[in-house]
């Protein structure tokens, strides 16, 4: 485009010795941009031309408009600066050869004859050229060799990721911290987004709510803060076709990262704001020509420091090229024809490095029914090897025993059962009646009733001559629910004790002695209750309050102390007020039959729920004082900004200083974190609970379940940064007395999504109801947050896919039913992936 950029320096040098006046042309510059873009635009034939000529259109059309002889100077002499360095990267013309003259010829019959067939011309390349001939062939421009069938290499693939050529100590110490210390760890680290070349926008096309990949120059990037005191970061970027608005939130560093004249890939969904498009923090990277020219899909890895995505890239090209064919498939091949999934080195292959669209949704397909698959299977194991072992059969003597004990149980409780905890009851009496073990979860949210429903099992097995026990993740969990069964059981002539690691040792030794005669009927305690001394004369029924919070093998042993020296399983019931949706709980839960308290009891006062802006955060100080001042107690909690407890505390310390300091100096402000040790964390909880603290400042570990009575506030700082269900929870530790309680959430940010969620919250109590729209909103991984304890790490599947789920869960049932152990030959691969799989959680 040698013409182009000849006319377009003689301007710019031409409105230089004018003095920046706008008058080198008639019209303007502006005039000028207009004829030079479309002569231009015809000339350009690579993409570093096309890309300098939207460049040039953005400077030369807002000419015009800049402030100033100054303003102006800058831009020509930057514009002059890539014109020259344009011109410099122009190759030589080829001297003009003179033209042959040769004499005319006669046509003869066979010039003259009707012409060949031609071949249609190629299809004009609307932003692909090829790469010239003198240029080294670009790593995009390869194409992979024909994928020949390969020996499957398991011991290769166990290596160290060392093994690699081009990874030393230091970059196997980056991919540890990505999750991969062997070849084969490495193959699952998936790109966590793909820029697609091949979807390519210009911007004056941009359709709201369609998810595009667009390439523009950064006109200028600016920072700024909301009324809320959040940093925005806002770029204006260009593709010469038109311009889009571009935010970010709090991410202040990207001011300097992304400086005007820079080009860019921007990957997200179109939004609208006043008529225009935009997009709201979109995926971002530095543009790269090599796949542009090929318009290739390219993936996009996680990252850590000191290792760069380019380099990222090249290494897990490699492997993935050399490694992804040596993958064995451990599905069984009749299962892959019958639901259609690709070969296992194929989705590998195509997960990294996908050839289309359609390649990556096939990979992704395989890869995703792998995870729910080795999930479901490994859930079916623990389900047949608990079915497979025997339990006592917990039956009060004479068929109408258990409907009395059952008729003078809710006789003597101040109120009516609801007619979810009489199902509930019913189910589990049902269970327990069997030689089969029972493994039930009993979800309830908070207020729902479980430990009635806990309390009328306890008291059959109790009437059936067995002991049961309960155990509680925390001491002061513990002693609460001693305090509330102890009343409603021994009128009824169960024995009840509370054994922790508190309990004195004279205590201890009576409790010990008197557990072994089964003289008591009922034990609740911590895991001081699963320690080597404990033992039972005949535990036929234990009971986990908040399964999440207890590791699995604490389960077992408890599991262990069964009738007979363990060799009968007592009945096992997990509590939890964690309030899961019913389809992601069978899918979680799948190893667990599952009661659900779906009704509230009659009475139970609602808590006022108020959204307010930060800048009335000091009128709730002022409500928290007033009440406080009649005798009442309040929490404020503050968020998780990072999953790091010393990020965290350090947020909390710092508020707590503030408020004792500033806000509430006359009361006593206390503080828990996850910084504390469990005995720290219990002893702050102690005194809040005893009413030496009058406000407790915490971070999202509070305890769940402890009952406060006297509090009545709970102030959420923050509060967009929690999911609905954990909002729910904290909600839930306020309300447990007889006075009115409130709950009142402070957003720090002003996003549709905080709006949606907390919107939600002040709108009902139904904590199911808010789980399954948190779902909606947020999906399972955030959903969850860090790892559930006991349950593997999905790599790719989302619990949301209810159809991909249902066949991994029909295809599992069918594995496990003709080859409950995975011991047949074809198997064999199978019953080690299961293994691997779970090999963390179990």
């Amino acid at each position: 485009m040698k013409k182009a950029l000849k006319r377009l320096q003689r301007v710019l040098d031409l409105e230089a010795s004018q003095g920046y006046k706008n008058r080198a042309v008639v019209g303007g510059i502006r005039q000028f941009a207009t004829f030079w873009v479309d002569q231009a635009r015809a000339e350009a034939t690579s993409e570093q031309d096309k890309a300098f000529v939207e460049q040039a259109a953005e400077l030369l059309i807002d000419y015009g408009r800049l402030p100033g002889t100054e303003a102006r100077a800058k831009a020509i002499e930057q514009l002059q600066s890539k014109v020259q360095q344009r011109q410099a990267q122009e190759p030589a013309s080829p001297p003009r050869q003179k033209p042959v003259h040769k004499p005319a010829q006669k046509p003869t019959k066979a010039a003259v004859s009707p012409p060949a067939k031609q071949k249609k011309p190629p299809a004009k390349a609307t932003y692909q050229t090829p790469p010239p001939r003198n240029k080294k062939p670009s790593k995009w421009d390869r194409q992979p060799a024909p994928r020949q069938p390969v020996e499957p290499d398991p011991e290769g693939l166990a290596q160290s990721v060392t093994a690699v050529r081009g990874i030393g100590p230091k970059m196997a110490e980056q991919l540890t911290k990505l999750g991969a210390s062997t070849i084969a760890e490495m193959l699952y680290i998936f790109p966590h987004r793909f820029d697609d070349y091949t979807l390519m926008k210009p911007i004056h096309k941009l359709a709201y709510g369609e998810t595009v990949t667009v390439i523009g120059t950064i006109w200028e990037t600016r920072a700024r803060r909301s009324r809320s005191n959040q940093v925005i970061v806002q770029s204006v970027i260009s593709d010469g076709t038109g311009k889009v608005q571009v935010t970010w939130f709090n991410q202040k560093w990207l001011v300097d990262k992304l400086k005007a004249g820079m080009q860019i890939v921007i990957s997200g969904k179109v939004e609208q704001y006043l008529g225009r498009p935009v997009f709201n923090s979109p995926e971002w990277e530095p543009l790269e020509l090599d796949p542009l020219k090929t318009r290739r899909i390219v993936p996009i890895y996680p990252l850590t420091k000191g290792l760069s995505s380019n380099r990222m890239r090249d290494i897990m090209r490699g492997v993935v090229n050399h490694w992804g064919a040596r993958v064995a498939d451990p599905l069984p091949i009749d299962l892959r024809q019958r639901q259609k999934l690709l070969l296992l080195s194929e989705a590998l292959q195509q997960q990294h490095f996908p050839d289309s669209q359609q390649a990556l949704h096939e990979a992704r397909r395989r890869l995703v029914f792998d995870d729910l698959f080795l999930l479901q299977l490994g859930m079916q194991g623990f389900r047949q090897e608990w079915q497979s072992q025997s339990s006592v059969e917990i039956v009060v003597e004479a068929a109408e025993a258990e409907t009395a004990v059952l008729d003078q149980f809710q006789q003597s409780l101040p109120y009516t059962l609801t007619a979810a905890q009489q199902r509930v009851i019913k189910e589990i009496s049902d269970d327990i009646a069997t030689s089969t073990p029972m493994n039930r979860l009993l979800q309830g949210d908070v207020g729902s009733g479980k430990t009635v429903v806990a309390a009328a099992a306890l008291l059959l097995a109790a009437k059936a001559g067995y002991q049961s026990a309960l155990m509680a993740p925390t001491e002061i969990l513990a002693e609460q629910h001693f305090n509330g069964l102890q009343p409603l059981l021994e009128p009824l002539g169960v024995q009840v004790c509370l054994l922790t690691g508190s309990t004195a040792a004279n205590e201890k030794e009576r409790i010990y002695s008197e557990l072994a005669n089964g003289q008591i009927d009922l034990a609740i305690g911590t895991h001081a209750l699963i320690q080597e001394n404990v033992s039972f004369k005949n535990l036929a029924l234990a009971i986990v309050d908040e399964q999440h919070r207890f590791g699995v093998d604490q389960r077992k042993a408890l599991r262990d102390k069964g009738p007979s020296d363990g060799e009968l399983n007592p009945h096992l019931l997990t509590m939890s007020a964690t309030p899961i949706p019913r389809s992601l709980a069978l899918s979680l839960y799948g190893d667990l039959d599952l009661s659900i308290l779906d009704e509230m009891p009659p009475g139970r006062q609602e808590i006022k729920t108020y959204w307010i802006p930060t800048r009335e955060r000091e009128r709730v100080y002022s409500f928290i004082r007033k009440q406080v001042a009649t005798g009442r107690q309040a929490y404020i909690i503050y968020p998780l900004v990072e999953e790091s407890d010393k990020v965290d505390a350090k947020a909390a310390v710092a508020e707590h200083e503030r408020l004792q300091k500033e806000v509430f100096p006359t009361l006593q402000v206390g503080l828990i974190h996850g910084r504390l040790s469990s005995s720290e964390k219990e002893a702050v909880m102690r005194a809040y609970h005893s009413g030496q603290i009058n406000i407790l400042v915490s971070t999202s570990v509070i305890e769940v379940g402890v009952d406060v009575p006297n509090s009545t506030v709970m102030l959420i700082d923050g509060a967009n940064r929690f999911g609905l269900a954990q909002l729910h929870q904290f909600r839930g530790r306020v309300g447990r007395g007889e006075h009115q309680s409130y709950c009142i959430l402070v957003a720090d940010s002003e996003t549709a999504v905080a709006e949606e969620r907390l919107g939600a919250l002040t709108q009902t109590n139904d904590g199911f109801a808010l789980a399954e729209k948190d779902l909606e909103i947020r999906g399972p991984g955030q959903f969850f947050g860090r790892r559930q304890s006991g349950l593997p790490e999905l790599r790719l599947a989302s619990l949301l896919d209810m159809d991909m789920l249902q066949i991994a869960q029909n295809e599992a049932k069918a594995i496990a039913e003709k080859d409950p152990k995975l011991e047949q030959p074809e198997h064999q691969l199978l019953r080690q992936q299961v293994a691997h799989f779970w090999q963390n959680t179990r």
